[in-house]
């Protein structure tokens, strides 16, 4: 009897995952004539909240060292930004992190992230904060796989509460704190 060799072609019958290897991507710093853009893909994000668009052309201007900006083909794909905390040595503050709809799926925001922490200038951030809210499942799943990397150390608290903070306006923003491995 002939031995029969199984093999799985999922490209085949899911022609949707061959393009996730093909990706053009690029990672870079924004630069302040993103800024309009990095709004438009914010917006297009819900549940992230659209701050002005003045906020996105400071951040990727002022803030661009500690911001990330992901394009494809030239088109902008995703937008992290952050900020070193003021008197915390050491502390990346994540604000926010957007995939535009047409690229989700393809491990872009970790991919992000990733190259936001390899940048020689935030080579001696130990530690990771942000905040989420209760239904940002994306944005659970990305911080949770973050944590799992570095030995599941993260601590949730409640940072803003909705109804003290907020006064019911807003859901409450739960803090998330993963400390980094820097031994590597």
């Amino acid at each position: 009897m002939r031995d029969t060799l199984l093999t799985s072609a999922s490209w085949a019958i899911y022609p949707e995952i061959l393009g996730k290897d093909n990706e053009n991507w690029a990672f870079r710093s924004p630069t302040i004539s993103d800024g309009d853009q990095i709004h438009a893909l914010i917006a297009s994000c819900p549940p992230l909240d659209t701050n002005s668009a003045y906020c996105n052309f400071l951040q990727s201007s002022h803030f661009n060292e500690t911001c990330i900006l992901a394009t494809c083909d030239d088109t902008i794909a995703g937008f992290i930004s952050g900020y070193l905390k003021p008197g915390c040595d050491g502390e990346l503050f994540i604000w926010q992190v957007a995939v535009s709809p047409a690229y989700r799926g393809k491990g872009l925001a970790y991919s992000m992230l990733q190259a936001l922490l390899r940048r020689p200038g935030l080579d001696h951030v130990t530690t990771i904060e942000t905040t989420i809210t209760k239904n940002n499942h994306g944005s659970w799943r990305l911080f949770k796989k973050l944590a799992r990397e570095n030995g599941s150390k993260g601590a949730v608290t409640t940072f803003l509460d909705e109804k003290q903070h907020f006064k019911g306006k807003h859901d409450t923003e739960f803090l998330y704190r993963i400390p980094l491995n820097t031994e590597q």
